[in-house]
């Protein structure tokens, strides 16, 4: 019970897995959520366990409300807690179309994954931390919302997911807003264009963006580059903020002459 507890959605892969990778170097025990099977994972879930952490697979979609319940309660009945809660699950449309083609399922699919399943497992992971902050002052909680710079960059052929990710900003907000009184901190950060398998399709497209100087850092980033934000992000290093964006874009979206 002493040792922290982290549940990362979509942690087995990209992003998620290099902030879970992190974090499990430091000794935290990881709840780490995915819609694959287990044994598809095995592997990687060895991976994160050392000699000093735990380490579970909590199967489930995040936008069908049973999956939210069962994960939770997975993570409570490993660890009987959760200090922290990184919401890295996220999907893009399974076609890019104009703004003026999309469909209402293909709104549907990504909506209720990346903002509709992201803010009620929030709450559900909100009224046990504020539960846990109440019975122990020394308890120790923060949320971290994995959003994108499509919260305020327009792509008109993913609207959906811009849409998403812009409230997913509010969400962060609201929360930071609601859950202050109690001592939990909420934050979002903004990675840029992270190389990882969301975005191995369009990798040609942004290699010639970048030599054309999309960004002011040169090239791509990583996933561990947004998982060293939250690394200080959970280690407290930022103790009077709480609702704020942290940009890992390499300068992307700086308004140039």
């Amino acid at each position: 019970m002493n040792q922290k507890v982290a549940l990362i959605t979509g942690g087995s892969r990209g992003i998620g897995f290099g902030i879970a990778e992190l974090l499990a170097n430091q000794g935290w025990n990881l709840a780490i959520n995915g819609v694959r099977d287990e044994q598809s994972v095995s592997e990687i879930i060895k991976k994160l366990k050392t000699d000093q952490n735990e380490v579970i697979y909590c199967q489930g979609n995040i936008g069908n409300e049973g999956d939210r319940s069962k994960i939770i309660n997975e993570v409570i009945a490993k660890f009987g807690q959760i200090n922290v809660l990184v919401n890295n699950a996220g999907v893009a449309p399974k076609e890019r179309t104009d703004l003026l083609e999309m469909s209402e399922e293909s709104y549907d699919y990504v909506m209720d994954i990346n903002l509709k399943g992201t803010f009620f497992l929030t709450q559900l992971a909100s009224k046990l931390m504020v539960d846990a902050k109440q019975k122990d002052s020394s308890f120790e909680a923060t949320i971290i919302n994995i959003s994108s710079i499509s919260a305020t960059v327009t792509s008109i052929n993913r609207g959906q997911y811009c849409i998403s990710k812009a409230g997913l900003s509010m969400v962060t907000q609201l929360f930071a807003a609601r859950l202050g009184q109690n001592g939990i901190s909420v934050y979002e950060i903004r990675p840029g264009i992270i190389q990882t398998d969301m975005t191995a399709a369009v990798k040609e497209k942004y290699d010639k963006l970048f030599d054309d100087g999309l960004g002011i850092l040169p090239g791509w980033g990583y996933p561990r580059d947004v998982a060293k934000a939250v690394g200080a992000l959970v280690r407290g290093d930022f103790p009077y903020t709480t609702g704020q964006v942290i940009m890992v874009d390499g300068g992307m979206t700086v308004q140039r002459l």
